[in-house]
């Protein structure tokens, strides 16, 4: 088999967890368009490159082990790709913004809606799993052993994280608080989950549950659709054809019987 068949298998074997993600998306009938979903995981894609930069940059060396392994972790590892991901995806609802003209996504309204942060959940979702995608794909093609944890455990734990930094995307500007909560939030579950996949000593299976825990607590979120499809699908207490335009019949000139002359 050719290197590039071989690369195109893994390509696709590492797209199982996207297509998840769509066909759940799709027969949920959320409000997300195919092409916002392939540019959301373009998005995320495209982060990869400026966490490699960022992570070329943060070689520092430390005489404290605790120090060093906190840092290779936490810092250069995890913080470098959530900051990466964060920067791409504000771009990204610029740019959609722009477009669509939709004044919920970081516009100068008080507070997004409920609405828009289940929607840009759900695209810092599949922004992670773009991320997942293409580092799943660099690692198997160095040693295609590791292709079969990467494609759950790892499009797992980035598209966990990739919600949260979505989320915080579309908060920055109303309340930075919150999304500088949602940052540390996304980076401390990827340091902790590199940490315990990687060192010696800790269990594996640790790391799993925290990869899947942190998975269905994004999943929470953005299940159940959003406030538009709510609305679309709630019957309307009073029927128009209930409701005729002129005055009821009983109230047109009807005389009480029990009224004074």
């Amino acid at each position: 088999m050719s290197g590039a068949l071989v690369l195109w298998v893994i390509i696709l074997i590492s797209s199982l967890p996207i297509i998840a993600v769509y066909v759940w998306f799709h027969f949920a009938k959320y409000q997300f368009s195919l092409y916002r979903f392939l540019f959301a995981l373009l998005a995320g894609a495209a982060a990869f490159f400026p966490a490699l930069i960022l992570q070329a940059l943060l070689t520092f060396s430390f005489q404290d082990v605790r120090a060093a392994i906190f840092f290779q972790h936490f810092i250069r590892i995890a913080l470098s790709e959530e900051l990466s991901r964060f920067l791409l995806l504000l771009v990204f609802f610029l740019i959609s913004n722009r477009i669509t003209r939709n004044s919920g996504q970081l516009s100068d309204s008080p507070q997004p809606s409920f609405d828009t942060i289940k929607k840009a959940t759900a695209t810092g979702l599949v922004a992670g799993l773009g991320f997942a995608l293409l580092e799943s794909a660099v690692y198997a093609a160095a040693d295609v052993r590791v292709l079969p944890l990467r494609i759950i455990i790892t499009a797992a734990v980035h598209g966990a994280c990739g919600s949260r930094i979505g989320a915080a995307a579309v908060l920055l500007r109303t309340n930075p608080f919150q999304a500088i909560v949602r940052i540390l939030t996304a980076t401390a579950i990827h340091g902790i989950y590199n940490m315990l996949i990687i060192m010696p000593g800790f269990s594996p299976i640790a790391a799993i549950l925290i990869a899947v825990s942190a998975l269905f607590s994004a999943i929470v979120t953005i299940r159940g659709g959003w406030l538009g499809d709510m609305i679309e699908n709630t019957p309307d207490p009073m029927p128009s054809s209930l409701t005729p335009d002129g005055p009821l019949p009983d109230m047109v000139d009807k005389k009480d019987n029990n009224s004074v002359n």
